[in-house]
């Protein structure tokens, strides 16, 4: 399945010719804008592997498309520019640009920058869902701890009674242990 990229550089000619690399290189070129602003509804509607964006673009500034790119979470960023300062580079790894290349670019450099910029995107990915998973646990064990202080206090319960409660209960009724305790803390299910 080849990678599908968006190009957002208002030079006619540099996307011109980065187009025609991308394709040689065997990358699907999805979608081409001069324009910031288009660049930012090309990727939301196009749902691109990447985005390799220009820092300085009429309408929008490839920064705040990253920004706007990285909030979102729909691609990973390269930034191509002319502007080397560290500034301009801080300024890009601080919007979510995942790598960072200098115009001009050879063409041996911009095949790695891709590569990197696509993994560490997918990284962010696997992150991401990594604490969502761990979020909503935090969540569900938070429920159980309250359902079981409550079973404690209003019942005198001890704490190992009140949480087989829960989980008996549970696989009595096939629910989830959260959906009991919610039960517990709603009021609507006492021992």
């Amino acid at each position: 399945m080849s990678i599908r990229v968006v190009i957002a550089e208002d030079e006619a000619i540099i996307r011109l010719d980065l187009k025609e690399t991308l394709l040689e290189e065997g990358y699907d070129v999805v979608g081409e804008a001069g324009r910031g602003d288009v660049a930012l509804d090309l990727i939301r509607s196009t749902r691109p592997d990447l985005a390799i964006l220009d820092v300085k673009m009429p309408g929008m500034d490839g920064l705040e498309v990253a920004r706007h790119v990285a909030d979102e979470k729909i691609c990973g960023v390269l930034v191509l520019t002319a502007f080397s300062q560290r500034e301009v580079i801080e300024q890009a790894r601080d919007a979510g640009a995942l790598a960072y290349l200098v115009k001009p670019y050879q063409k041996s450099d911009l095949v790695p920058a891709i590569e990197v910029a696509i993994g560490r995107f997918r990284e962010l990915q696997t992150l991401s869902g990594s604490v969502d998973a761990l979020g909503e646990q935090l969540e569900v064990r938070k429920s159980i701890d309250r359902a079981k202080g409550r079973l404690i206090d209003e019942f005198g319960m001890k704490e190992q009674d009140a949480f087989s409660f829960i989980q008996r209960t549970a696989m009595k009724e096939r629910t989830r242990m959260k959906d009991v305790a919610d039960r517990i803390l709603a009021g609507e299910l006492t021992p």
